[in-house]
């Protein structure tokens, strides 16, 4: 996994610059990072704008934290989301997990179940699989999701899987796999 140093390394002088003005401009930096940096791809599959949103957040309290998840646009959401593991919080951000996971957009229902997710407790983390099973979002996209999968999730794929072929509909094929892997 990338880490802030890497991260504040590919960005360069300029959010040593901006880091400067301290925490209190975060806010203001915070929504112009893709003005500022760019968006194109930087470094482990992390764009410029992506990274600094990142770094800036390692200045800030976690309370500041959830505000700039608050008031941000999508991408400003997916760059905390994507930022929560490499950030000294603990389990603090977890209501941004619970946030991202009450959206349809499956963008941030993605980014909610990266490295992160791991401080979901199990029963959140299973419907948040179901989520993406249901909206169509890839399972490769969850992390540690075979090392998480229980007995209860697949008796949830079960039933899912029963109403979807009542309804003649079919079950994702990676959904598949995972219920095969739980029934094995």
């Amino acid at each position: 996994m990338t880490t802030l140093d890497e991260l504040r390394g590919a960005l360069g002088p300029r959010i040593e610059e901006d880091l400067g003005r301290g925490p209190a401009s975060v806010a203001g930096l915070f929504p112009a990072a893709g003005r500022r940096y760019g968006h194109s791809p930087l470094t482990d599959g992390w764009t410029a704008d992506e990274a600094a949103r990142a770094v800036l957040l390692s200045a800030v309290s976690p309370d500041e934290i959830a505000e700039v998840y608050r008031y941000g646009d999508t991408a400003e959401k997916l760059a905390v989301l994507k930022a929560l593991p490499l950030l000294p919080i603990g389990a603090e951000a977890v209501p941004l997990l619970e946030d991202a996971l009450r959206t349809n957009d499956t963008r941030l229902v993605t980014a909610a179940l990266g490295p992160y997710s791991d401080h979901l407790g199990q029963e959140a983390w299973r419907q948040a699989v179901l989520k993406c099973v249901f909206m169509g979002v890839p399972l490769k996209a969850v992390h540690r999701l075979t090392e998480r999968a229980d007995d209860e999730l697949g008796a949830m794929l079960r039933a899912f899987a029963h109403e979807r072929h009542a309804a003649g509909r079919d079950m994702p094929p990676d959904a598949l796999a995972l219920l095969a892997l739980k029934e094995a």
